[in-house]
This record gives C-alpha cells, structure tokens and sequence, in this order.
C-alpha cells in the first residue's frame, strides 16, 4: 500500500514537473518574418499596367489625324487686360445672379463661334471628295479627367449666354472628374478649344481632334513687356495657337479666324455689339 502510493505521489510530481516545465502556448514567441530581399545597388524596376479603352481611344484618334491631315499651326497674343477687369467687376454678381463662376473660357467659347459664322472653313470638314459646310457651332472642350482625355461639346454655343456656357463647363467638370459623361456629349462637336494655361503652358501646338479641322489651344497668362502706342508697358498675355488642316483651311482663313479671336477677347464688347 505504502509503495503504490509512493507511486503514484512519484507519478502525479513527475506529470506536475513536467507540466510545469513546458512553457505555455500562449507565451511562444511569434516567428520572425522572412528577411526582405535588399534590391541591389543601381537597379532598374519596371511595373506594366493596361492602357485604358479610353487612352486607347484618344491614341488611335491622334495618331489618325497626325497620319491623315495636313497640319499646320499659326500663333498669335491676346492682352487680357480688359476681359481680366470686366471678370474682377462683375464676378461677384455674376455668381450671385446665375450660381455659376464667370472665368474667361465663355468669353473665348463665344468669340470663336463668332468667327467660326465668319470663316465657315473652319467649321467644315472633308468628306471624302466633298467639303461638308455646318451651319452649327458645336465647341467641344477639351478637359482632362482621371482616366484620360475627354472632350464634352457645348451645343449650339453661337446662342449660348456666358451664363449659360459657364454652367455647362462646370456641369462638364464635375462629369469628367466623376467618371459620368455619355458618349453623347462627347461627340459631334465642330471645332475644339483646349486650354493648357490651367497647367502652366507657355506655348504649344495642340492636334486636331477628328473629323474637325481646327482646334484651339489656350495658353498661362504671363506679365511682359509690350509696346502700347509709343510707350512700354506691363500686360497680361496669353499666347495662343490654331492648329487647322491645310487641305481645307487656307492660311489668310487661319491667321483671319485667330485675328478675330484675338479682337474679340481684347474688346469683350465687340460680342455684344457683333462686331
């Protein structure tokens, strides 16, 4: 009796020990995670990611027009002076009358569908052997939205209000940055204007846009030095480009279509005057 409890006292302390022994699960220290490979001095990383049906798109259609038109730009400058002060006059009530922000691309949205009534050249296209005359003026504007390019149309803009082509730029806008434009208001348009002035370009020469065979290109507005009458001034410019297609559009109808532009932002009443 004495040895088989002797026993068991030996069996039960020997289990405890071991139990005691044996550190708990819960106090195993966790695995080291596997060292990182070091990248080797001077190396070359590449990543690769699909091109968007859209960027495929706009390619296809650039490189078409590249390939296909007879591509020449003609350049010229425009004293912002008087459009900046009606903007900083009249800006306030503007919003306050018609919800929207005056800027200056309604000024130039409407000064080129009055010299696109004009010079019609410019407005038309080539059609195989025929010349395609539009009595519209659809303005497609060229905005650029997270997953590419996109140039929704103002429709009918020669009878736009500037309240009216400011609302539907900020309508536009908003569309592009949220992914939502219909591929209705993107096409049809007759002429194009596109403004990189809001990145910082100086100067540039922008690709038409197919099937048009023009397209304007807005530039920054920079202070310079310019001759005012006899007298050196400090103005506001912007320099801006047409690039037109040469099989249609002949250079007097070019540098004719930028000059009047070019009138009509200098003076802002030559539009309300159809002068």
């Amino acid at each position: 009796s004495s040895s088989s409890s002797s026993s068991s006292y030996s069996s039960s302390y020997s289990s405890s020990s071991s139990a005691a022994a044996a550190p708990p699960k819960s106090m195993a220290a966790p695995a080291a995670p596997p060292a990182a490979a070091a990248k080797p001095a001077g190396a070359r990383t590449e990543s690769r990611v699909k091109m968007t049906r859209l960027r495929l798109r706009v390619a296809e259609r650039l490189k078409s027009a590249q390939n296909t038109y007879a591509m020449l730009t003609t350049f010229n400058e425009i004293d912002m002076t008087n459009l900046m002060g009606l903007r900083a006059e009249y800006k306030d009530v503007f919003l306050e009358k018609h919800g929207v922000k005056l800027g200056f691309m309604s000024c130039f949205i409407k000064a080129a569908a009055k010299a696109l009534k004009a010079e019609p050249a410019v407005n038309a296209i080539i059609d195989g052997d025929e010349i395609v005359y539009r009595d519209y003026c659809d303005i497609s504007i060229a905005v650029s939205a997270p997953k590419g390019l996109v140039v929704p149309v103002l429709r009918d803009a020669d009878a736009m209000t500037f309240a009216g082509v400011e609302g539907a730029i900020a309508a536009y806008g908003k569309k592009a940055k949220e992914g939502t434009l219909g591929i209705d208001e993107m096409s049809g348009g007759t002429f194009t204007i596109s403004n990189g002035g809001v990145f910082g370009s100086l100067n540039g020469t922008p690709i038409i846009n197919p099937p048009q065979s023009a397209i304007l290109g807005m530039h920054s507005i920079q202070k310079r030095a310019v001759v005012v009458g006899d007298q050196i001034v400090i103005r506001p410019m912007m320099n801006v480009a047409l690039t037109y297609d040469h099989r249609l559009v002949d250079g007097r109808e070019a540098v004719t279509f930028l000059k009047s532009i070019k009138e009509s932002v200098e003076d802002p009443r030559r539009l309300l005057l159809d002068l």
